[in-house]
């Protein structure tokens, strides 16, 4: 029971992030479809800090990851209760799935890609390619190999404190 109520939280809380990450969609292109990112490069919208494939992406990307473990680290000590990497690691991986399957699924495929305040000036036209839900599944797929370090780092966390 526990983990139901620690997921549906987790969510909810991924949620509101997320939320307020978009309210300027241009900041979060790097989440966004190829051929959007590329409309929106030509359009001079992107730059160096929100450009997929940069230095400053891979560090962020980085950085997530690593406060998503300790983050996840500490939940499952203290929540859950985990006392070895083993329960610690695969209790924050589980937890990581839950959340990454419901970013993909609802708020991607049904929320993003169906909410007009996610279209950004100058790729209105772009439908199809805000419609492309196999590029949020993909997502989700490698959004479960990222969860593997972070897992990791959670089940150092849960022995070392």
């Amino acid at each position: 029971m526990t983990f139901l109520i620690e997921s549906l939280i987790a969510c909810a809380v991924f949620t509101l992030l997320v939320f307020l990450m978009s309210r300027n969609p241009i900041k979060i292109i790097f989440n966004y479809p190829p051929a959007i990112i590329e409309r929106c490069d030509k359009l001079g919208l992107v730059d160096a800090s929100n450009k997929p494939g940069g230095v400053v992406f891979y560090v962020k990307k980085v950085t997530a990851v690593a406060i998503f473990g300790i983050l996840l680290g500490l939940l499952v000590k203290y929540v859950n209760g985990c006392t070895t990497f083993s329960c610690g690691a695969l209790t924050a991986y589980a937890l990581w799935v839950v959340v990454n399957w419901f970013d993909a699924l609802v708020l991607d495929c049904i929320w993003f890609c169906h909410d007009k305040h996610f279209v950004i000036p100058g790729t209105e036209d772009m439908t199809d390619a805000y419609h492309d839900y196999w590029f949020h599944v993909k997502g989700a797929l490698i959004g479960m190999a990222l969860g593997i370090p972070a897992a990791l780092a959670a089940g150092l966390v849960v022995i070392v404190l």
